[in-house]
């Protein structure tokens, strides 16, 4: 299957070790979806949580349809996501055992279907951050200075 990206979470993989990936589909209604894919979804302070054996999505704000009206829901309402049990239970085991999070890295369309890439991270501290940085600054110092060498 082919996958359109919507949108993708920027800061997901700054502020997170991203650990393990999982795919699941979301629970939406039909005006939510044509506002999908109009491109209207934000992805940036969304996370995810798991209550009572099932997955929700938090904070996802999908701007209401234009021509929508009285169908329209509230932009930033939970959502709950479609995941089997046994990958609700290992996420519940990472979430409370070993302190990690979930954290909403991409939506994007497989065929019809919209579907929400979820990663397990851990936060990353200010340090992390400040390597991450560096790290990519001096490869994009290497790849001027060999682009140079090369002409």
């Amino acid at each position: 299957m082919t996958k359109k990206i919507i949108a993708t979470n920027s800061t997901a993989r700054h502020n997170y070790n991203i650990i393990d990936t999982y795919e699941a589909g979301i629970v939406l209604t039909g005006t939510e979806i044509k506002s999908i894919r109009n491109g209207k979804v934000n992805l940036k302070d969304s996370y995810g949580i798991i209550k009572n054996g099932e997955a929700y999505i938090y904070g996802m704000h999908i701007s209401p349809y234009e021509h929508g009206n009285i169908f329209n829901k509230n932009p930033l309402r939970s959502r709950k996501l479609l995941l089997n049990k046994r990958e609700i239970n290992k996420l519940v085991g990472l979430i409370k055992q070993q302190g990690y999070t979930l954290v909403p890295i991409s939506l994007y369309f497989s065929g019809n279907f919209v579907k929400l890439e979820l990663g397990i991270g851990k936060g990353k501290k200010i340090y992390d951050k400040r390597q991450d940085i560096a790290k990519k600054e001096a490869e994009l110092r290497i790849r001027k200075q060999l682009g140079k060498n090369m002409d």
